[in-house]
């Protein structure tokens, strides 16, 4: 099986302390710890869910 599936970088700029409750359980669960730290997920329907909710807290770059 060939992996050609595409990741996505997704760095978090804003902090998570004045969000709303949902919004900062979404920042926990996709694995961030620090601002400014980043995560490597799968492009799939669920991180891209994820990343619309948080859209104003995340920044996101595609890697091949």
């Amino acid at each position: 099986m060939a992996e050609n599936t595409k990741k996505l970088k997704i760095t978090l700029i804003k902090s998570k302390i004045g969000a709303v409750p949902k919004n900062r359980k979404i920042v926990e669960s996709m694995g961030f710890k620090k601002l400014n730290s980043f995560v490597i997920l799968p492009d799939n329907a669920c991180t891209r869910g994820q990343i619309r909710q948080i859209s104003h807290m995340v920044k996101v770059e595609e890697l091949d």
